[in-house]
């Protein structure tokens, strides 16, 4: 089997998970992206403009190759998060897409993707791991102490959507370091230790539900679907973009157009590793390889946390021939991540399907990262649950 290492060779703690280890609001970035920040910062006004690609047209393109010789992880970050906001506001942000996108936008974007290894438009790390930071920086990173850094166009309902992900993100960070001391335990074949682990990912799972379940406290169904959602879509299985997105100026496309999966909170990596460290498993059909795909708009260390995870986990091989009280408490923790799935397939009835019938389009037929949301939802979620042992 695979070694799996410690959280922290992967970038991810027990208290921060997959959140960036900086806080946005603590980072700097260089004087030649001050009019790429002030436009950032402005974004919604500049929505609001209804003419929002003539003011990111004229904004400068700054030396990415300079910028990337010499900036930290951080900035890198930090700058993805900036740009993929304004691409986003660029291509959805009047009434009709384009289908190119400028070079003073698709090569910084590019060069930055490039550097971290994703895809060139908004990925969940920028929208939500990236993009958080703290009111307190002496308090905990709960809900009544985050805010959202970059905006569309701001506001609670939005604000609220992205920060409950950051909530959840931060709690979920206990699970992952269960995770890796449940593999060793498993290997050494502790069935107590098993046991108090699994109880402990027990009561750990309990507080990411509750925190999913605070989403309509603050977002509105309407205002996500008429307010957030649009702006967060790719170009892949999109009618309003059929043929993809050109990315002028980026020699590697040589000017043919681009097709990308949209954010999504599919691109989390919290339900991913608790399926590589329960041992659950998915049928191999279209849907299965749209999970699959997903995998790589998510950073590079998440992905080998990931993978190192499912190569190593021999979970469930072990409660299959343990005690009742151990497999008792594997079952509760693969119950609580079917739940996890049955609220975001609540969720997307709710916040999408019931939407649509004000017939306003906004590509109801699928989801942000264009597939069939709902038919994927269920299937996964009836699949994580049917594998109890």
């Amino acid at each position: 089997m695979t070694a799996l290492k410690d959280l922290g060779h992967y970038g991810l703690s027990g208290e921060r998970g997959y959140l960036s280890d900086f806080e946005i609001d603590e980072i700097v970035l260089p004087a030649a992206f001050d009019p790429i920040v002030a436009a950032a910062d402005d974004l919604s006004a500049l929505l609001t403009s209804g003419r929002v690609r003539r003011w990111l047209e004229a904004l400068p393109q700054p030396d990415m190759a300079a910028f990337l010789n010499e900036a930290s992880n951080a900035e890198i970050r930090v700058a993805m998060v900036r740009y993929s906001f304004l691409v986003q506001a660029y291509v959805w942000g009047e009434h009709h897409a384009p289908t190119v996108l400028p070079a003073n936008l698709a090569v910084p974007i590019d060069a930055l993707a490039n550097a971290l290894g994703q895809a060139p438009l908004l990925p969940y790390s920028g929208y939500v791991l990236d993009n958080w930071y703290r009111l307190d920086k002496a308090g905990d990173i709960a809900l009544d102490n985050i805010a959202m850094r970059q905006n569309f166009f701001g506001g609670v309902d939005e604000n609220w959507f992205v920060l409950v992900h950051v909530a959840i993100e931060a709690e979920a960070g206990r699970a992952l370091e269960l995770g890796v001391d449940l593999v060793r335990a498993s290997d050494d074949g502790d069935a107590d230790q098993v046991e108090k682990l699994l109880q402990t990912m027990d009561t750990v799972w309990r507080r990411i539900n509750r925190h999913f379940d605070r989403m309509p406290e603050r977002c509105d169904p309407y205002i996500y679907y008429q307010r957030v959602r649009p702006y967060i879509h790719g170009w892949k299985n999109n009618p309003a973009i059929s043929e993809g997105l050109i990315y002028e100026g980026v020699e590697r496309y040589g000017g043919k157009p681009q097709a990308f999966r949209g954010q999504t909170g599919s691109q989390s990596s919290i339900v991913p590793a608790m399926d590589a460290l329960f041992n659950v498993t998915h049928e191999n059909d279209p849907l299965r390889e749209y999970l699959d795909e997903l995998h790589a708009y998510r950073p590079v260390p998440h992905r080998r946390f990931i993978e190192d995870l499912g190569a190593a986990s021999g979970l469930r091989a072990f409660a299959k021939e343990a005690n009742t009280a151990v497999k008792d408490a594997f079952n509760i923790c693969v119950e609580h991540v079917a739940r996890f799935r049955t609220r975001h397939l609540e969720y997307a009835a709710s916040y999408i399907n019931k939407q649509a019938q004000s017939g306003t389009g906004n590509a109801t037929d699928v989801g942000t990262g264009g597939t069939p949301f709902m038919k994927y939802l269920k299937k996964h979620r009836d699949e994580n649950r049917a594998q109890r042992v």
